[in-house]
């Protein structure tokens, strides 16, 4: 086993001591990277590249040889696990992720396999060990995972979807059996996360994107419940160490007293909470994560730096804090401006720490 030259990033996650806040972003490796979009040209779409591993590798790496981020990511996709399944996901120009199949009745959701991840999504396991090789101990890598109500959104609606209105039909009219469709998502998410710890991960965050659609008492039933029973199931020590959860509900903030009781480690904000009245109701309990607005990648450096600095005082001093977007980087973005926004997070929080 390596030793970690920086492990602020897990500290922080478990409400230890740390030099700064530590910070990475959600989609760093990605589309607004050149070195990104030339290495998905070669390997000829999206869902190849996913399925290559040392592609998968060095998509992974490229935000780290830029930046000073405290993790990595795995690169991977959300709907990798119904992939699994065998609904036949593809991408469509345009249109995002899209499914050969749709989920929607008790046949469909009987028929559907429990993947087995070491062996029918080997091609995930085959990156985290690759990075984990190629990082050799420098910052901490991260697995993930969508929530099983993301990932039922899709596999219902057959992809990307704005209203919902095939799922939510299916909770609100025939709820026994979104439950048996997220039991099996769960048990699928569950051992999937497991195997990507086994592989190398040292960290994993299970990404609710759509978790915000449901009103309260739905949310809490058919999406937290299920985040609540993949955290119950995960290995939480491996290399000697703890392996921190963290669940990420874009458009939670209305729950955060419930997130932080689902047993996680840390919890996820998006830029509509204010990370300071967060901290003040469950700091005690959980990490934080977040939670600039994407958007302000747009803004000049000076301006990116003030909001970094207006989020540090509003979470204040003491642990526990992990900066971050509070969602993924927008395409869009100019590189240098996610480099002011990290240099800053290191830059103004030593303070908060001393």
């Amino acid at each position: 086993m390596t030793p970690l030259k920086n492990d602020r990033f897990l500290r922080a996650l478990l409400r230890q001591p740390v030099d700064v806040t530590p910070v990475w972003m959600m989609r760093q490796a990605g589309r607004y990277l050149p070195e990104y979009r030339a290495t998905r040209a070669e390997a000829g779409d999206f869902l190849a590249l996913c399925k290559n591993p040392e592609l998968a590798c060095e998509v992974t790496l490229q935000p780290l040889r830029r930046y000073a981020l405290d993790a990595a990511i795995l690169f991977s996709d959300i709907l990798t696990i119904p992939d699994a399944m065998g609904l036949g996901l593809y991408f469509e120009a345009g249109e995002g992720p899209r499914f050969h199949k749709t989920v929607r009745t008790e046949a469909d959701i009987a028929a559907l396999p429990v993947p087995d991840s070491a062996r029918d999504l080997d091609y995930v396991m085959a990156a985290v060990k690759t990075i984990r090789g190629a990082l050799a101990g420098s910052v901490p890598l991260i697995g993930f995972s969508g929530s099983p109500w993301t990932l039922a959104t899709y596999m219902v609606e057959g992809g990307s979807s704005r209203d919902f209105h095939n799922i939510k039909r299916m909770v609100y009219d025939t709820p026994e059996l979104a439950h048996a469709l997220l039991d099996k998502i769960a048990l699928s998410v569950i051992d999937y996360l497991n195997a990507q710890i086994r592989a190398g991960a040292q960290a994993v965050q299970i990404f609710d994107t759509w978790g915000g659609v449901l009103p309260g008492p739905h949310y809490r039933e058919f999406s937290l419940a299920y985040m609540q029973k993949i955290v119950a199931g995960l290995i939480r020590e491996n290399e000697g160490r703890r392996v921190p959860v963290i669940l990420f509900t874009k458009g939670g903030g209305q729950w955060v007293a419930d997130i932080a009781a689902a047993g996680c480690d840390a919890m996820g904000l998006d830029w509509t909470a204010d990370i300071g009245e967060v901290r003040a109701r469950v700091g005690h309990q959980v990490a934080l994560q977040g939670n600039m607005d994407p958007s302000f990648l747009f803004a000049s450096p000076a301006k990116i730096r003030a909001e970094v600095a207006r989020i540090l005082e509003s979470f204040g001093h003491g642990d526990g804090h992990v900066f971050n977007l509070g969602h993924g980087i927008d395409q869009k973005v100019d590189p240098a401006n996610a480099g002011a926004f990290i240099d800053a997070v290191h830059e103004l929080s030593a303070r908060y720490h001393a």
